[in-house]
């Protein structure tokens, strides 16, 4: 399957189903939710009323970032996860295949920054496995799995959307890959936009969490009852992650991309690479599904606390997806590609600094 083997990046729902959904070892009575695509999270039956939402991810090393930037990296982008089922998580496991070109200084910088998070958050390491990988040079260094356990019932999932629920977008789209692309390539990007523009854009970078719209949300509104789903915004942008939360719900959706909020430094560095910032990484923007009647509440609601809230859009009972965009509407469609990892090594290959 040649698509498989030349594209970047996290494999399309097509792989997942075909390669993936049927091969899942032991069938279990204890899964609440078990794996699939476009869910963030899998929950597990501990008995005595409580359940376990446990997550993966992959960790990333890139020194042209330095050691603080990829610790942060590796510990938000699984902390999102977490966040979608209303709970902050509470434990840790990574596994560290590192590079032979690290040095031990780099390392515990690296470490350092991770042991360090996890504290400030309140997350416990519990074990895992370090490493050198002989040829391993790409900017993942290893993976991670976080844990939190909860009273049954009460965790979230992104495939419970309704019908009817309206979207809600937190902060703006492609904040994570504009910051990424600024930081990675400054003197370029200063260059063509100005050194105000790569400030703000790689500034950015410290505005990707979602864990205080997360817990917000759901002190505002109540889980699974008008809050019915949360969905972090990675790999696909915000209009990959609509799509994964209608698929894993059985829904279509009609979402209007022109009201999408996109930083004006976000979209001048998503010009310069020539990618889309609906459809490239968005980690920072979180998704959620609420009923009609709570939508006010819970943007009033986040906007008192400085988190930008915009409705962007609802699902629909039928699998139909409409998009509206510069005005006009037609289906929706997605390749599962997303043009950062292009425009990245792009950049490198064209020498850009």
């Amino acid at each position: 399957m040649g698509a498989f083997e030349d594209q970047a990046g996290k494999v399309s729902a097509e792989v997942f189903k075909a390669d993936l959904f049927n091969r899942l070892g032991a069938q279990r009575g204890d899964i609440v939710e078990g794996p699939q695509f476009g869910v963030d999270t899998s929950v597990i039956d501990l008995g005595h009323n409580r359940e376990l939402a446990v997550s993966s991810d992959p960790l990333s090393l890139i020194p042209a970032l330095g050691m603080k930037v990829s610790a942060w990296l590796s510990v938000h982008l699984l902390v999102y996860d977490m966040c979608t089922t209303g709970f902050a998580p509470q434990h840790a496991q990574f596994v560290l295949n590192l590079p032979p070109s690290l040095s031990r200084d780099q390392f515990n910088a690296y470490w350092s920054e991770i042991d360090q998070l996890c504290d400030n958050l309140d997350i416990a390491i519990t074990g895992g496995h370090t490493g050198q990988v002989p040829g391993q040079e790409s900017t993942i260094s290893g993976g991670g799995t976080m844990f939190l356990s909860a009273p049954k019932g009460k965790i979230m999932t992104s495939n419970h959307c309704q019908a009817g629920d309206v979207i809600i977008a937190t902060k703006s789209a492609a904040l994570s890959s504009s910051s990424l692309l600024s930081r990675a390539f400054p003197t370029k990007v200063t260059k063509e936009l100005g050194e105000d523009i790569q400030h703000k854009a790689a500034n950015n970078f410290w505005k990707l969490s979602v864990l205080e719209e997360s817990q917000a949300a759901v002190k505002l509104l109540t889980p699974n009852d008008d809050l019915h789903a949360m969905h972090d915004v990675t790999e696909g942008g915000v209009l990959g992650a609509i799509d994964e939360m209608a698929q894993a719900s059985g829904l279509g959706f009609d979402i209007n991309a022109d009201v999408i909020p996109v930083e004006g430094e976000t979209q001048q560095i998503a010009e310069l690479f020539n990618i889309d910032p609906l459809c490239s990484v968005g980690a920072g923007c979180m998704l959620m599904a609420v009923s009609p009647e709570s939508v006010e509440l819970l943007i009033e609601g986040l906007n008192k606390e400085g988190i930008r809230a915009t409705a962007i859009g609802s699902f629909r009972k039928d699998q139909k997806r409409n998009m509206i965009r510069n005005g006009v509407t037609d289906a929706f469609s997605f390749d599962g590609i997303d043009p950062y990892w292009t425009a990245f090594f792009k950049a490198i290959k064209a020498g850009w600094t």
